[in-house]
């Protein structure tokens, strides 16, 4: 059982951001890698492709190749991934970061950083991508691999999310809208870099500065991020970034949806 302490959930209101150890067991873990390469595999197409494009990546790789895979709605899938949604761990750190046992899935995705031409992804706050009125937006970042610096992983400005929505100085590219802050006033080598083991799972704000280190080790870099609101929040734009699954109760319930013609049908 893992149930955050005190210390541990003002460490999160302090800086917007927990790893936590233990969550997973081993077998638990070993199935998770696993289906998790199965699945990349199976999919394996060249619309998977998630890297940033723009002059900003350019100049942040120096323009050399790069790359990152990635699936969306895990749980639609494979199993494996809905099963990891209810682990009763993970559940309970959520609960003590979010103050709430009402959980809402918002979405799922995995990302891989391919050894040697693993993308970074520039310092940013998932609020643009789908801003809700009481901030209420967590993302569960578990980490398939152990990840550093050098095989691509994660990095932090603490603190940043007290600063609240933050000017987005991001790029439509082919269609694709990446928010991204000014790399200048906050560049990724000044952020804090978040040594993970393999199985830790670090929790943050979507207010939270956060981005991710190139992969130029001979490591690859997988991750399974689930994204999580309460249930009393609501979206500051209805519709934006719909996900499939998207308000399924994970924990708790939701007082707060109402019944729509769909579901009438149903019965």
């Amino acid at each position: 059982m893992v149930k955050l302490t005190p210390e541990q959930i003002q460490f999160f209101k302090d800086n917007g951001y927990i790893k936590v150890s233990g969550i997973f067991t081993e077998k638990e873990l070993q199935t998770l890698s696993k289906e998790y390469d199965r699945l990349f595999f199976l999919k394996n197409n060249p619309g998977m492709e998630s890297a940033w494009l723009g002059s900003a990546m350019a100049n942040a790789v120096n323009g050399d190749n790069y790359s990152v895979h990635a699936v969306h709605n895990l749980q639609y899938h494979s199993s494996i991934f809905a099963n990891a949604l209810h682990n009763e761990n993970l559940l309970d750190t959520l609960e003590g970061v979010m103050g709430t046992e009402d959980i809402l899935l918002h979405h799922t995705k995995a990302h891989y950083k391919p050894p040697r031409v693993g993308a970074p992804y520039l310092m940013h706050q998932d609020y643009p991508y789908f801003p809700f009125k009481k901030h209420s937006m967590v993302a569960a970042f578990i980490h398939i691999d152990k990840a550093d610096p050098e095989n691509g992983g994660l990095c932090i400005y603490p603190g940043s999310h007290k600063l609240g929505p933050l000017e987005d100085v991001g790029t439509i590219e082919k269609g694709e809208a990446y928010h991204y802050v000014d790399p200048k006033k906050y560049p990724i080598e000044k952020a804090t870099p978040v040594v993970a083991e393999r199985g830790d799972v670090v929790i943050f704000s979507y207010l939270t500065l956060h981005g991710s280190y190139r992969n130029l080790s001979d490591r690859p870099r997988r991750m399974y991020l689930i994204q999580l609101m309460a249930a009393d929040d609501e979206p500051l734009v209805p519709g934006v970034h719909k996900s499939l699954g998207q308000g399924w109760v994970l924990r708790g319930k939701n007082d707060y949806k109402k019944a729509d013609m769909a579901e009438r049908f149903l019965h």
